[in-house]
Order: C-alpha cells, then sequence, then structure tokens
C-alpha cells in the first residue's frame, strides 16, 4: 500500500467521526405518571373528602403549560366552619389528652410515609408549583420529613422544654400557606402544631392546592384520628373566613405583607394567638476578600433558586466596589449557563412562574426598573412557547430609592448595590421596610460576627445562602412578620405557658 493510500484512508476514517457541535444536554424527564390525580377534590375535614356547601370549584393548573391538572373545592363560611369544629372536637375527645409518646408516634409515621413516597410529591411539587425537580427532589421533600421527625421528637419532652412553666397546646391552629414551597411550609406549620397537642385547620394557596389534599391521604394513611388534621381550599375568601372564625384560637400565616397587616387588624383585641412570616428584600454582601467563585454560587442560588419566589431571597446584592467588575463579570458568565425550562427535567435550573398574576407582577416591576435608569442584563435565553416564564435578569447601576431595589418582586431578578466600607454595606442593608434574611461573604469570622450584630434581619447566612434546618429558627423583623418557626422557637406559639 502506498503512503498516498494510507493517507487517503485516514482521512475517510476521520471524516466518519463525530463531531461535537455543542455541550447541551440531553432531556432527562422525570415520570409524571408516578402521581396519580383525581378529576375533582373536595375539603378533607373530619378524616375524609366531603362536598363544598357552596358546591363550588376552580381549575388548579401547571403553570409550566397552563395545563388543568384538577378541580378543587372553594370553601365557603359553611365548611370552614365545619373544618374548625372537626378539629375542636378532635381536640376536646382525644388528641389533646393523649399520652405525649403516642402523639409522637404519628408524627414519626408521618414522616416516614413522606420519604416513602417522597419521589410522588417532588413531582406533584413541580407539576402544580412550576419549581425544578431537582429542588423538590433534593429540598422540599427531605426538609418537610425532617421537620415531622425533628418535631415528633419534642412531643414527649415539653417539660423539659419549657421547665417550670406547665406548657399546653392552645387549642385549635388556623394555618395559611403560600403557594411557593406548598408542602414545605405544611410541615412548617402542621408538624410543630401537632407535637404540641393542637389540632388544625390548614387552607393551602389557591394556585398550588395538589400537595396539601395528597398529604391528606398521608394523614388516613397514617391513621391520624379523624379531625386532628382539615384541609379547606380556596382562594383569599376561604383564608378570610379561617382568620376570623371564633373557634380558631390561633392563626399562623406565610405570605405577602399587606395581607399579614390585615390578619392583624382583624385579630386585634380578640386574644387569639398569631405568627406572621411575610415579605423580604434580602441583602447580599461580598466583600472583597470574600471568595469569588463561590460567592458567585451563592448569589445564583440566593436569588434563582426556586425561581426567586423564595421570601428570604437575596434580590439585593451589595458589592464592594473594588471586587464590583469582576463579580459582575463572573455573575453574567454563570447566568448564561442556567437551564430555563420544562420543570420535570432533571437538568433545569429555572422552572415556570407560579401564576400569571405573578408573572405580570414580575414584569411590571422589571419595566419599572428599566424606566427609572438601572441598566438590564439577561441571557440568551428561548423559553417554552406555552406556560409562564421569565428570563433570569440583573439590574445594574441602581439607585436605593428604585422601586426594585425596595419592593418585593418575588421573581428571578437580581438588583446590584456597591459600597465601600462595612459601615456603608450595613446601612444600606437595613435601609429596606423588610428584616428577614442576609447574606455575608468574606473570609474574617470576626467581620462576619460583626456586620451579623448590626444587621436587623431575623436569619443572616454567612459564606453560604438558603440553607435550612428543622432545628434552627426561622422568622423576621419589622415588616417581615414576628414570631418564629423550626427549632425550640417554633413550639412556644402553639402552647400556652405560665
Amino acid at each position: 500500500m502506498s503512503p498516498s493510500d494510507t493517507g487517503s484512508d485516514l482521512e475517510r476514517r476521520q471524516d466518519r467521526s463525530p463531531v461535537p457541535s455543542g455541550w447541551d444536554y440531553a432531556p432527562a424527564p422525570e415520570a409524571r405518571d408516578i402521581v396519580t390525580l383525581e378529576d375533582r377534590y373536595g375539603l378533607f375535614v373530619g378524616g375524609e373528602f366531603v362536598e363544598p356547601a357552596s358546591g363550588e370549584y376552580f381549575p388548579t393548573i401547571d403553570p409550566s403549560s397552563e395545563e388543568s391538572l384538577a378541580e378543587v373545592a372553594q370553601a365557603g363560611k359553611e365548611d370552614v366552619d365545619r373544618g374548625v369544629r372537626a378539629a375542636r372536637n378532635a381536640f376536646e375527645n382525644g388528641w389533646s389528652d393523649l399520652a405525649p409518646a403516642e402523639r409522637a408516634k404519628y408524627l414519626f409515621r408521618i414522616a416516614r410515609i413522606l420519604q416513602e413516597r417522597s419521589r410522588e410529591f417532588a413531582v406533584l411539587e413541580s407539576l402544580n408549583g412550576g419549581k425544578p425537580i431537582r429542588e423538590s427532589r433534593d429540598v422540599d421533600l427531605p426538609l418537610s420529613a425532617a421537620h415531622f421527625f425533628y418535631y415528633a421528637g419534642w412531643a414527649d419532652k415539653l417539660e423539659y422544654a419549657f421547665p417550670n412553666r406547665n406548657p399546653r397546646p392552645v387549642g385549635v391552629a388556623g394555618q395559611i400557606i403560600p403557594w411557593n414551597f406548598p408542602l414545605l411550609m405544611l410541615a412548617w406549620k402542621i408538624a410543630p402544631a401537632l407535637a404540641a397537642g393542637n389540632t388544625v385547620v390548614l387552607k393551602p394557596a389557591e394556585t398550588t392546592p395538589l400537595s396539601a389534599l395528597l398529604f391528606a391521604d398521608v394523614v388516613r394513611q397514617a391513621e391520624l384520628p379523624p379531625g386532628v388534621v382539615n384541609i379547606v381550599t380556596g382562594d383569599g375568601r376561604a383564608g378570610a373566613e379561617l382568620v376570623k372564625h371564633e373557634g380558631v384560637d390561633k392563626i399562623a400565616f406565610t405570605g405577602s405583607t399587606e395581607v399579614g397587616k390585615a390578619i392583624q387588624r382583624e385579630l386585634a383585641g380578640t386574644g387569639k394567638k398569631l405568627t406572621l412570616e411575610l415579605g423580604g428584600k434580602a441583602a447580599n454582601i461580598i466583600f472583597d476578600d470574600a471568595a469569588l467563585d463561590q460567592a458567585v454560587e451563592g448569589i445564583v442560588n440566593g436569588i434563582y433558586f426556586n425561581q426567586g419566589h423564595v421570601c428570604c431571597a437575596g434580590s439585593r446584592l451589595l458589592v464592594q466596589e473594588s471586587i464590583y467588575e469582576p463579580v459582575i463579570e463572573k455573575l453574567k458568565h454563570r447566568l448564561r449557563t442556567l437551564r430555563v425550562g420544562d420543570p420535570l427535567d432533571k437538568n433545569t435550573d429555572v422552572g415556570a412562574i407560579n401564576s400569571k398574576q405573578q408573572l405580570e407582577k414580575i414584569q411590571e416591576l422589571v419595566a419599572t426598573g428599566e424606566e427609572e435608569g438601572a441598566e438590564i442584563y439577561q441571557p440568551p435565553c428561548r423559553l417554552p412557547e406555552k406556560g409562564y416564564w421569565f428570563v433570569p435578569t440583573v439590574f445594574t447601576n441602581v439607585a436605593q430609592s428604585y422601586r426594585i431595589a425596595q419592593e418585593e418582586i418575588f421573581g428571578p431578578v437580581l438588583s446590584v448595590l456597591t459600597f465601600r466600607t462595612p459601615e456603608e454595606a450595613v446601612e444600606k442593608a437595613n435601609n429596606t421596610a423588610y428584616g428577614l434574611s442576609a447574606g455575608v461573604w468574606t473570609e474574617k469570622g470576626s467581620r462576619i460576627l460583626s456586620i451579623a450584630q448590626q444587621l436587623r434581619a431575623g436569619v443572616i447566612w454567612a459564606n453560604t445562602y438558603n440553607r435550612f434546618d428543622p432545628t434552627s429558627p426561622f422568622g423576621g423583623y419589622k415588616e417581615s412578620g414576628f414570631g418564629r418557626e423550626g427549632g425550640l422557637h417554633g413550639l412556644e406559639p402553639y402552647l400556652e405557658v405560665e
């Protein structure tokens, strides 16, 4: 064989070799059929599903496709009353007098069932809420089960938790939860209430009721006595009826500051116990000695986790002036790698916006930011044609007076400000009506402790962000509400103590 023949043979073999045209991820969809949905759901009252007295139903949808998933009951005044009466009956006829160790067994059972059915719940959370399946699977479900495990451990130790204070259950707890973490917020509310010996009437958010309705099946599977947990679905009208019902002894609300203020006005002078976990406009502070690559990951996790639908999201980025350019350059590069799309795809980083109403609010505030003079950056991104979507967004050249630096956007939108000294950072961080959370990034432990003492925020993360644990209390100051959920602190609102 001549050298020329050898060369042409080599060329032919090289021509047949595939040349990669890109490094895109192949689709990795989670199986949707692991969840079986009913066509229509009633109200879970007294251990069984019942039809609403109003006869009224509304559709709940998949925000990534706008497809209707099921019809859900709209609870009215009569339905809420029926739920409260069922809870009162269960409280007075067995549950509050049950041996604490026996109550603990039910909580342990619920926790284990959540673990066993975690894949089913994770898929439903993403279907009904729009969040990426990776977050539902790796964050929401493990934390939900962990809260039940944690409070199951406290159920028979209340005398040690509150020594010489004679802890007793409050009675019937009315609980209203938001749409951003449907199952996790349910766990935050129900677990401490049951551990303390109370019964519950829970109203899930109108856009994400399906996780709570599936949890009703967990309640039945755990053989919890009828009426201990009741679930009434509906819009704000159902929540208002629950708040003002005379048979409710304690209200726990997580949601917007505006609604929280209305609830506080309604309950003033009634003697009902109240905890509020409301909005936030957290500052994520990056000092010049921070590990920048690590900090950029913290920035992304702080604001683009769950599409920015997080009350403690790090929506204000405060960067020390000397490192402003490299931080913004690295952040923009990282944004170009985020994958926006199908929530059930395991490769998705940013899922669908929860509702059309929320998408319109985000769009309105982003338009206002541009009008006020901020500089917008959005990475190249092809959004699906159907559903509610928004491109991850960064605003630079933001003044403290801009609406995007003051108002809670509750979406994947970051506002960047700068500072020169630690004192200026603290002043800007505290320049907000809210006080829920904050982040500090620096290699100096002394600086972390010093800044944390000056920040008026309920939760402060150091060199990380959005880390949660059932043993750690969560809550805020100012217009972010009052009271704590999680940890030993989370038990006290559900107890009468001397």
